[in-house]
């Protein structure tokens, strides 16, 4: 098995949408941006020409035979939800897995996952408007309509369209790290991180007004102030909003709470600093407003199973520590445990 190869499942009727989303993350030669050189292979249950749903004619290569070398296997969707895959692909789903590959169901991708019964008794997403025909289905799965993206470690799956997004770049994230992904985000104009648990849609969405615009200054303003003490007060009052209003404006826009979404914004600084600086986990607490060490400690435990420690050691490349320390190392990239941050 190659963790570096990524096998992505490709059927008749495939969005080209959801073909492209893992192919722009992983599938072009990035090196230059700091980021691995990836073997992408598309296979199909039968391999040759394949009609997408769009009515572009595309070729695939390879069988289901490059799914016994893959670190971890993609479907990025799947044609009927409601009629079961082929058992070949059912079965070398579960081979791979077995053998230790990370398989990843993005959108409908997550219907193969459970008709493979990878999936039995353990947390999982998928698109929200399938989400009840997807928990009748398989009720074994314990089903959570309302994230974008669950990782469980071998098995990740994630909500519809853009969700996938998210999901590739969280996969990717842990492999090379929060600076390298950012910079990949950037090319793609995608933001750097939404975390999994923020939610799939907006139940009551609107057009954009301009208390919305004081928002997104305020989110902006906020970031940069990130090791000073920020509160839903001081944050309303800089949108010029009441508290209530504030909330309420904050949760439609961002989807969390204010709360979460500070903590969020301070784990992503510590990525950054624990990667592209030698700073001491005691200032690197100060600058990303977690006063202590202790305090900053707990959060990234919490929030990525590992400690900031181990978490440098990964991403700058240094020893690791001995196994069954409790500065475990972040994960790999396929088959390995996954960071808490994500889960449900």
């Amino acid at each position: 098995m190659d963790p570096d190869m990524i096998a992505l499942v490709s059927f008749p009727g495939i969005s080209t949408f959801h073909l492209a989303v893992p192919t722009l993350v992983f599938g072009e030669d990035r090196r230059e941006d700091g980021l691995p050189d990836f073997k992408l292979r598309i296979c199909a249950v039968t391999p040759g020409p394949l009609i997408t749903s769009c009515g572009l004619a595309i070729e695939v290569p390879l069988g289901l035979d490059c799914l016994a070398e893959a670190g971890t296997i993609i479907v990025p969707s799947w044609r009927d939800p409601l009629k079961p895959p082929p058992a070949i692909l059912l079965q070398a789903l579960r081979d791979a897995h077995d053998a230790g590959a990370r398989i990843v169901g993005l959108c409908l991708g997550a219907f193969v996952l459970a008709e493979a019964g990878l999936l039995d008794d353990r947390p999982a997403t998928t698109h929200w408007l399938w989400a009840e025909r997807f928990a009748a289905r398989y009720p074994r799965v314990r089903v959570d309509p309302r994230v974008l993206y669950i990782d469980d470690g071998d098995v990740v799956t994630s909500a519809g369209t853009a969700a996938g997004i998210d999901c590739c770049l969280h996969l990717l994230r842990n492999r090379v790290g929060a600076r390298v992904t950012n910079r990949l985000a950037r090319r793609l104009i995608v933001p750097p991180h939404r975390p999994g648990g923020q939610a799939q849609f907006i139940e009551q969405p609107v057009a954009i007004t301009r208390s919305d615009e004081k928002l997104s200054n305020t989110l902006a303003w906020a970031r940069t102030r990130l090791a000073e003490t920020l509160t839903v007060d001081g944050l309303a009052d800089h949108a010029g909003m009441s508290r209530r209003t504030f909330t309420r404006r904050f949760q439609r826009l961002t989807g969390t709470t204010v709360i979460t979404w500070v903590v969020g914004q301070r784990l992503a600084l510590v990525q950054q600093l624990l990667e592209a600086t030698d700073l001491s986990i005691e200032q690197i607490a100060s600058r990303a407003g977690f006063g202590t060490a202790l305090s900053l400690r707990l959060h990234f435990l919490k929030a990525f199973e590992t400690t900031p420690s181990a978490y440098r050691r990964t991403f700058q490349g240094t020893a690791p520590a001995a196994e069954g320390s409790a500065d475990r190392p972040a994960q790999a990239f396929a088959g390995t445990a996954a960071p808490a941050a994500s889960r449900r």
